[in-house]
């Protein structure tokens, strides 16, 4: 394993822009089946990676989608949230702040993985935000996540490519 590969600064797997985004399937904190596929050719997707539920980083980026979540849904978009936490864990979480949007169990980390967003060591998801457009392609990554105003640094970048 190269340094830059230990240091998770970069991998090999990393999704960038310009590419197909990959699929997924994975349960919400509702037990809904979600895939990446129900949105082709219907609405834009903020797929956005954290580490971990009810944290101060985590709760603040989720609070923040959710405070900008009428505006992003008349931006054409939907919001789904993936971390390595259990639909159990998703469900509190998702109670206690009042989110309107699916948060995404991943505890065997596929998704997290297939993205490239996985910490060494650690295993949970690094905060990364990847913005997907109607046909599936990856037209943005967002790595320097302000999770106070994300849904501002989200809307500003989707109305580019609703």
């Amino acid at each position: 394993m190269g340094i830059i590969a230990m240091l998770g600064l970069a991998s090999a797997a990393e999704v960038s822009e310009g590419t197909r985004a990959p699929a997924f399937e994975a349960r919400d904190q509702h037990g809904t089946l979600v895939r990446l596929a129900d949105f082709q050719g219907k609405s834009s997707v903020v797929l956005y990676f954290y580490p971990k539920d009810d944290t101060p980083g985590c709760t603040a980026q989720a609070c923040s989608l959710r405070d900008g979540f009428a505006s992003i849904q008349s931006a054409g978009a939907v919001i789904l949230g993936v971390s390595a936490d259990s639909g159990q864990s998703h469900k509190a979480f998702a109670e206690k702040f009042h989110l309107p949007f699916s948060l995404l169990a991943d505890p065997d980390k596929r998704i997290i993985g297939a993205y490239g967003v996985k910490m060494p060591l650690l295993g949970f998801a690094k905060r990364v935000t990847f913005l997907i457009d109607r046909q599936g392609v990856v037209r943005k990554v967002i790595r320097d996540t302000r999770t106070k105003d994300h849904d501002q640094q989200v809307l500003a970048i989707l109305k580019g490519i609703s």
